[in-house]
């Protein structure tokens, strides 16, 4: 435990280094705030995650202390069960009430305050981990190394994303501390189970570890994670306390005393979902401690059983025991089966679809070194001296750390969002194998370094009686000479010298990666996406639906003027929190799958399709940016169709260097697919129709022909799109195996094929800053279409009308007849936005003219 010698001076310096290393980290994190000037304090706001965290502050805050468990303003028609905790959002808002924040900006700035706060007393509770584990050396190590780890916990804890990772963060840390000094308590005491005396220290630390584990269930149902860590710490320490004949009276107490707590407080917060999924407040949680504590005695029962056998008995009989309960648990139980083995997939396995969450993705080699770089050598060196303790001796608490350690590496490769939890164990066995190795021989190469003799005067010296050696020979001494330094002294000299040299470039390469991305990017809200948003909730009709209301799922029921705004998923709670207007889709991954969801709209080359979307799912307004329209393109076609992905659409290909044909370029180019999507219409060319000019006659070879790992461009020309079909259906007709021909774009809003007018979308805002360099082509960086029955007008041919957009825009809606009719989504008169018709309605090649209302519009009235 914590042993505060007030007498001792080293504690009062040791004091004073955390204190500055804490205060260090909490600045680092701060230095956006003081960069910030006079910027509208919003834009200092993440985009996704932190504005719904906001958003349920000001809901706690509207009805303290009442959390929204159902969410109405985001998924519709649906709206959602939350599956977040209230602790994180719940401390912010308790924060407010103390200091009078009431304002949107001022509740913000208090918000942001919160997760550097976080981080800066992690760097103090890390100081006691690092001691648990050594020394005080130990602790200022991981204290130091904790305040400038770079990687996923540092950009969640700093000024701009106010999110609960910090506090998962935080929490987890206080109970793997709490939890490993409960290890550690009274290690050579024998506890008598019935003699309450004998361990009512570890019993008070274990009911503090089960406070603690509540908390950071709380704050996320992820906490799960760390009682999976021990039952496999437990299951372990068991067979290693067996091997050497120690009983495991402590494993005993401390789980069942922790999880009963769980159990206890998670029964009294109440369950949130009637189902038994471990990444809610379900039922399955108080399964899984049940099991934990069950597995508990099930193994100090055993242990005792069996303590006359042989000691391998004992693993061996754990491992057949195993496999029978699962055998029976798959029969008798398949429920609770499938819950465990989905809870271990979700946490170690990967889908196509998981790749589109930057979050969710698997971690790479070259992103772990940027993350942590010379601290992962140093966490594999902690590793192997933790095992070597232990091979030594009993180190039962270094186990739990052990798998701790590993545990959160696995979870760290298959979703890299795990790495705000990593860093702690990085920065802890960083400090660890740096500590050992100067405790361990830092007196003896200091000894060995100034160990000489002193140079004597010859006449001090008397002479000695020669003595011959064992062969018969004299050896001679010279007392001046100093002592030979033996070859493993040179040897450990260099290990202390490669580890000090590790361990200071850890430091600083952490904290000047930190200290620039911070200054250089910082997170800063998207000012075409704020702008859009903000006027869409300023010109659209209200939704029926009280902003700050928390709204009962059974009795709720959304009113007749409710709507939803299809987008991608990444901007539903921008939507939610600044427009105040419902998303259909958000950044839960709600609204995305499926037949209704965003990725079938928006891949979508039906328009008749995506309006019977549209129509089920009651939206009003879709909103398109350049991302979706290229960089997230990709995404948004792997969730609609994983195995395809964004192939049919978008090829990317190598093409041979101008000025060195040995040398492959990869190029992405656009098939007419592309062209056709919803996305692609809507945003690149405002919903008019847009006939094919110059495009790609491209001949290529398959990877299996050039051994690479791209089609390869053998040949490629410029030409008219009918020209290039042609030439594709010639070439294709008699290519050889593994060559082929195809007609592509590398234009935005140059098609391969002719694209159709949309009829029933009508751009009415967009956004001021053009994604090109140019003044041609003008692509604005945020779109915002209505969907609407569109004005029916008689006539063949193609319909033109000249409009101009709010940011002064000139472009030309076409549409060309359908059966003898046009359905126009654009009114001439009456229109209440700012993008607006400067004329007529003019069907080209004759002197017809059309005025159409904006109620012929809405209504689909015939002109």
């Amino acid at each position: 435990m914590v042993n505060l010698d007030f007498k001792n001076p080293r504690n009062y310096l040791i004091a004073g280094l955390i204190i500055f290393l804490s205060l260090f980290a909490l600045w680092l994190r701060l230095i956006p705030m003081f960069h910030m000037g006079n910027t509208d304090i919003l834009n200092m706001v993440a985009m996704d995650d932190p504005l719904y965290n906001l958003r349920q502050v000001e809901l706690i805050l509207a009805n303290f202390p009442g959390y929204g468990w159902f969410e109405a303003l985001t998924n519709y028609p649906h709206g959602t069960n939350i599956y977040w905790g209230p602790l994180f959002p719940t401390i912010i808002a308790v924060c407010c009430l103390i200091v009078g924040a009431t304002t949107r900006p001022e509740i913000i700035g208090i918000g942001l305050l919160v997760p550097p706060l976080m981080a800066a007393v992690i760097v103090v509770l890390m100081y006691f981990i690092g001691k648990v584990f050594g020394d005080w050396k130990t602790g200022l190590l991981a204290a130091g190394f904790t305040a400038i780890v770079s990687g996923q916990f540092f950009t969640v804890s700093w000024y701009g994303y106010i999110d609960h990772h910090i506090a998962e963060v935080l929490f987890s840390t206080l109970f793997c501390l709490i939890y490993s000094y409960a290890i550690v308590s009274d290690k050579n005491t024998k506890i008598d189970l019935r003699n309450f005396v004998s361990y009512n220290k570890i019993l008070f630390l274990s009911l503090l570890a089960g406070v603690c584990y509540l908390l950071g269930l709380f704050v996320m149902p992820t906490m799960i994670l760390f009682a999976l860590i021990v039952g496999i710490f437990t299951v372990i320490q068991f067979v290693v306390d067996v091997y050497r004949n120690r009983t495991s009276e402590y494993l005993l107490i401390i789980n069942i005393t922790v999880f009963l707590v769980a159990i206890l407080g998670l029964l009294l917060f109440g369950l949130k979902d009637p189902g038994v999924g471990l990444s809610t407040y379900s039922i399955g949680h108080v399964y899984a401690y049940l099991g934990l504590i069950g597995g508990t005695v099930l193994l100090y029962g055993l242990a005792y059983y069996l303590k006359c056998r042989e000691k391998i008995w004992y693993p061996a009989v754990i491992l057949v025991g195993a496999m029978c309960f699962s055998g029976i648990l798959y029969l008798a139980a398949p429920q609770i089966y499938n819950l465990l083995v989905s809870s271990l997939f979700a946490f170690f396995g990967q889908q196509p679809v998981t790749e589109t969450v930057l979050e969710a993705r698997g971690w790479s080699l070259d992103h772990a070194w940027m993350s942590f770089n010379y601290g992962l050598i140093l966490f594999a060196g902690g590793i192997l001296v933790m095992l070597y303790n232990n091979g030594k001796d009993e180190h039962p608490h270094q186990v739990f750390a052990l798998v701790w350690s590993l545990v959160m590496f696995l979870s760290t490769w298959q979703h890299v969002r795990y790495e705000y939890y990593l860093a702690i164990n990085i920065a802890l066995m960083a400090a660890v194998c740096t500590s050992f190795v100067f405790s361990r021989y830092w007196s003896e190469i200091y000894s060995r370094i100034t160990r000489s003799r002193k140079n004597i005067h010859p006449s001090e010296i008397k002479e000695q009686p020669k003595e011959k050696s064992p062969k018969g020979k004299h050896q001679k001494k010279d007392p001046g000479k100093p002592e030979k330094i033996p070859a493993f002294t040179y040897l450990i000299i260099i290990i202390a010298i490669l580890t000090a040299g590790t361990g200071i470039l850890f430091a600083y390469s952490s904290a000047s990666y930190s200290y620039t991305n911070v200054v250089n990017n910082g997170y800063n809200m998207n000012p075409d996406w704020r702008e859009s948003l903000e006027w869409l909730g300023n010109n659209s009709p209200e939704t029926g639906l009280d902003y700050l209301t928390i709204y009962d799922p059974k009795t709720f029921h959304y009113p007749e003027k409710a709507y939803g705004v299809m987008s991608w998923w990444d901007y539903g709670h921008m939507i939610t929190y600044i427009s105040k207007r419902i998303p259909n889709a958000n950044p839960f991954q709600q609204g995305v799958a499926g037949d209704t969801g965003a990725a079938a709209y928006f891949v979508s080359i039906s328009e008749e399709n995506a309006n019977e979307m549209l129509d089920k799912l009651g939206t009003r307004y879709v909103i398109t940016d350049i991302e979706m329209d290229m960089g997230k393109f990709p995404a948004m076609a792997t969730w609609y169709n994983p195995s395809l992905a964004a192939d049919p659409y978008m090829k990317t290909m190598f093409i041979p260097d101008q000025n060195d044909p040995n040398r492959l370029e990869p190029r992405l180019l656009n098939t007419l697919q592309y062209y056709l999507t919803m996305v692609s219409r809507l945003h690149n060319f405002d919903g008019s129709m847009t006939p094919a000019t110059g495009v790609y006659y491209i001949e290529y070879a398959d990877p299996s022909i050039t051994n690479v790992s791209l089609p390869v461009i053998i040949n490629g020309v410029l030409t008219n799109a009918s020209d290039a079909s042609q030439r594709v259906e010639q070439y294709n007709l008699k290519a050889p195996d593994g060559y082929h021909a195809i007609a592509l774009s590398s234009s935005l809003i140059d098609p391969v094929g002719n694209v159709p007018a949309l009829r029933h979308y009508r751009l009415i805002h967009e956004s001021p800053t053009n994604v090109f360099n140019a003044k041609t082509p003008d692509i604005k960086y945020v779109k915002i279409f209505e969907y609407v029955k569109g004005a029916h007008i008689k006539g063949t041919g193609i319909i033109e009308l000249d409009l101009i957009s709010n940011t002064g825009r000139n472009f030309t809606y076409r549409q060309e007849s359908v059966n003898g009719e046009f359905i126009v989504p654009f009114s001439t008169t009456g229109n209440p936005y700012g993008v607006k018709a400067t004329g007529k309605y003019r069907i080209t090649g004759s002197s017809q003219e059309f005025d159409v209302p904006e109620s012929a519009v809405m209504l689909g009235s015939s002109i």
